[in-house]
């Protein structure tokens, strides 16, 4: 029996470098393929309780915010098991587990977006896509 290809959502980084003093974090991945995220993008994509809300209640960032500076500040960032960053925050924050899946498929790079536009949900890893800086 031949194992289907792994999901995007089933593979971890090649690799992970956060360039704090740019404000940046870029991933590279199995396929060659590198995300990028600015540290404004990325405390927006927030997925805790908090940020998001829960038990239908709206979370923090649904009221459209103005983002402070150290709300924005990437002050470290923890591996979680093998499926996820902790980044931690100028402000203090720490409770969002970002997915490696939940990291790729919001990949703001153009090809990546023009990809989620069409309605594609999932990418083979095994299709190699062009780095992006």
């Amino acid at each position: 029996m031949t194992q289907p290809s792994p999901t995007v959502g089933q593979v971890a980084p090649a690799s992970i470098h956060a360039d704090r003093a740019a404000g940046r974090l870029e991933i590279g991945w199995p396929d060659g393929h590198t995300t990028v995220y600015d540290t404004t993008m990325l405390r927006w994509l927030c997925p805790c309780a908090f940020c998001r809300g829960e038990a239908g209640m709206p979370g923090w960032l649904d009221s459209g915010p103005t983002l402070t500076a150290e709300q924005t500040r990437l002050v470290d960032i923890a591996l979680v098991g093998g499926y996820a960053i902790a980044p931690t925050w100028g402000d203090g924050h720490h409770t969002g587990y970002y997915t490696y899946a939940l990291l790729r498929q919001r990949c703001p790079c153009p090809e990546c977006t023009e990809r989620r536009h069409a309605g594609a949900d999932s990418v083979d890893v095994g299709t190699r896509h062009e780095a992006h800086a």
